[in-house]
C-alpha cells in the first residue's frame, strides 16, 4: 500500500486531504508543518509527501529541501498550495519537489498525482506549468552559460528532454519520437545521471533554463 504524508498547518485542510487520500486506498499519515515533517519522514520513510509551502516553524521549500538532502530518494516530495506564484514553483522544484498541485485538485487528480509521483513521473497541474514556461520566456532567450550537462546530451536526449520540459509523460514521448517505451526509459535514466540531477521535475527546471521549447522552430 502506498503512504502518504499530508503536511499543512490548517487541520480541516488535512483531515481533508487525509479522507480523500484515504477512500482511494492509501495509507495517511499527518504533519502539521514542515519540521514535524521532516521528522515524520526520517521515522516513517512514506512514499509521498504532500507539502504545504506556506507553514509556520518551518516553510514547505525548506522542509523540502531537508527530506531530499536526508533521504535515500525514495519519499517523493509533492508541493501542494493555493499560490502558483512564479518563485514558489521553481523554488519547490529546486528544492527536490517531484511536482507541484494547486488546492483546487480533484479528488481523482490528487490521487492519480500520487501514484504519478511513485511511479517517477512528473507532477505538474497545468497552470503550473504554464506559469513555469511564463517565467522562463520573460527571461533572456540566451543565458551566459548553458546550464551543466546540457552540452554532454546527444540530439535524441535534446528532444526527450525537450519534451520533459513541456510536461510530456513517457507514453506521450514514445509516440511523438515514435519509439518504445523501454528507449524512452533508457534516455530518461542518462538524461539525469548527465545533467546530474535527482528526477524528471529537476530535470524541467533545466530544459527551461537551457531554452528549449517544445515545438519551437
Amino acid at each position: 500500500m502506498i503512504r502518504v504524508l499530508v503536511v499543512d498547518d490548517q487541520a480541516l485542510v488535512r483531515q481533508g486531504l487525509r479522507l480523500i487520500l484515504e477512500l482511494a486506498g492509501f495509507e495517511v499519515a499527518e504533519a502539521g508543518d514542515g519540521a514535524a515533517a521532516v521528522a515524520a519522514v526520517a521515522g516513517q520513510r512514506p512514499d509521498v509527501v504532500l507539502m504545504d509551502l506556506r507553514m509556520p516553524v518551518l516553510d514547505g521549500v525548506e522542509a523540502t529541501r531537508r527530506i531530499v538532502a536526508d533521504g535515500d530518494g525514495s519519499t517523493r516530495v509533492i508541493a501542494l498550495t493555493t499560490f502558483d506564484a512564479d518563485e514558489h514553483v521553481v523554488n519547490a522544484l529546486r528544492a527536490g519537489a517531484v511536482g507541484f498541485l494547486l488546492k483546487d485538485v480533484t479528488s481523482e487528480g490528487l490521487a492519480d498525482a500520487v501514484r504519478r509521483a511513485v511511479d517517477g513521473e512528473p507532477v505538474l497541474a497545468p497552470s503550473v506549468l504554464a506559469r513555469l514556461m511564463d517565467h522562463f520566456a520573460a527571461r533572456p532567450p540566451r543565458p551566459p552559460a548553458p546550464p551543466a550537462g546540457v552540452a554532454d546530451l546527444s540530439e535524441r536526449e535534446l528532444e526527450v528532454l525537450t519534451r520533459i520540459g513541456a510536461g510530456l509523460s513517457n507514453a506521450e514521448i514514445a509516440a511523438e519520437l515514435v519509439i518504445s517505451m523501454a528507449t524512452v526509459k533508457t534516455h530518461v535514466r542518462h538524461i539525469l545521471a548527465k545533467l546530474d540531477v535527482r528526477d524528471r521535475a529537476q530535470a524541467i527546471v533545466v530544459a527551461h533554463e537551457a531554452g528549449l521549447r517544445h515545438g519551437a522552430r
